[in-house]
């Protein structure tokens, strides 16, 4: 869903990963939403994936399968890595194996380490999370990272713990907030009626992502992100909720 949404939003964007003998559709999406899967690997067995259960309230809980996402190798990681440079983003979440290694080699290449650190648990302990170049949670991560629910106690604790990241705190009907070693940058929501929220946090990422990618400033890429992800709760599902960068310029909310 995050590469589905950063390619909406006009970014080049090369999916790594291995999906099982079940991948075929993950490929036909990749392919029709402009997403490039030459990097992609297969084993035997059945893809990662999820089931989305929602609510009357349009908020959703999500269940985990990790299959082909915890088999991941050193070698396998080094032959995608080995064709990107310094500079170069990537976009990680914390449900592969060896998500360790990948950070480590992604800065030795000094590429730029985005982590969503979803779902959180002890695997990553394993990981130094001082070489994240920005960190994208919400408010239940954030609490499991600081200790502390209120916002800017997390944001405290994690400027303090990791101060050369930038911190994006998403903090659902109460918008988002920047913080970086110069700024704190609040953003609230724009108002809609939800109808399910399953690719907000995704749709978020991809238009922040993007945002970076054009050089536009904190301010602008937070409202454009914050708007994306309104239209995304707007409409049911999760990849065909996403708007085009098209649609998120040109619709009045």
């Amino acid at each position: 869903n995050q590469s589905i949404a950063l390619a909406k939003a006009g970014v080049a964007v090369y999916q790594a990963g291995l999906v099982g003998e079940d991948g075929a559709d993950f490929y036909r999406v990749c392919k029709e939403n402009h997403v490039d899967t030459t990097y992609l690997g297969q084993v035997d067995g059945k893809s990662g994936h999820t089931i989305i259960q929602v609510d009357r309230n349009a908020q959703n809980c999500i269940l985990l399968y990790g299959g082909s996402n915890r088999r991941m190798t050193k070698e396998y990681i080094d032959s995608v890595l080995d064709h990107f440079e310094a500079g170069d983003i990537l976009v990680l979440q914390n449900e592969i194996n060896c998500l360790d290694y990948v950070i480590d080699r992604a800065y030795e290449k000094q590429m730029t380490i985005i982590l969503n650190p979803s779902p959180y648990d002890s695997g990553l302990d394993s990981c130094d999370l001082t070489k994240v170049s920005v960190f994208l949670i919400n408010e239940v991560e954030g609490r499991q990272i600081s200790g502390y629910a209120e916002p800017q106690k997390i944001l405290d604790v994690m400027r303090e713990k990791f101060p050369a990241s930038k911190i994006v705190l998403t903090l659902g009907g109460d918008g988002s907030v920047y913080a970086d070693g110069e700024q704190q940058i609040r953003q609230p929501i724009y108002k809609v009626k939800a109808v399910d929220t399953t690719a907000a946090g995704d749709t978020f990422t991809g238009f922040f992502v993007a945002g970076l990618v054009k050089g536009l400033p904190m301010k602008e890429v937070l409202d454009l992100c914050a708007k994306a992800a309104a239209i995304a709760v707007s409409r049911k599902g999760a990849v065909a909720s996403i708007p085009t960068m098209d649609e998120v310029l040109h619709t009045e909310l």
